[in-house]
């Protein structure tokens, strides 16, 4: 890709940034799945394999190779996402969106560095899936401590 396509996106209508947004929350749940969906989803499929409570280390491979295995698909379909992402939208780039207050009076107009789709997507992620566990260990998990 042309350092100008990253630079100077294309100009787009409402349609097409309203595809862009879908792709890129589909992005957003996709790269979620890695810290959630997945490895809760072979855990689950993992316990109904098992017989017994302690088990031989064929559901422990069973869940380990899923996880693996759906994590590399999951990471191939981000990417097939993002190229989806380029096609309509001409960058992988996001506009830089730095507030007027935090610019020093020094700083040129050129856009310094910045973040790519699947940069955002993968953070915006992290921090929904930290999210998450902590509203269930706070809201759901229950207390460790036993009843008195």
């Amino acid at each position: 890709m042309s350092s100008e396509t990253a630079a100077h996106p294309r100009v787009t209508g409402a349609a097409t940034g309203l595809a862009a947004s879908f792709v890129f929350v589909v992005m957003l749940l996709t790269a979620l799945a890695l810290w959630t969906a997945i490895p809760v989803g072979w855990l689950w499929i993992g316990s109904k394999l098992a017989t017994t409570q302690f088990p031989a280390e064929g559901p422990y491979a069973v869940v380990g190779i899923g996880i693996i295995l759906t994590i590399v698909l999951d990471a191939w379909l981000i990417g097939r996402l993002n190229a989806l992402y380029m096609r309509i939208t001409g960058t992988n780039r996001l506009a830089p969106m730095r507030p007027s207050w935090l610019k020093s009076m020094r700083d040129s107009g050129g856009a310094a560095g910045t973040t790519t789709v699947v940069e955002a997507v993968m953070m915006g992620s992290v921090l929904l899936a930290g999210l998450v566990f902590v509203g269930w260990f706070f809201l759901l998990a229950g207390s460790p401590l036993p009843n008195q």
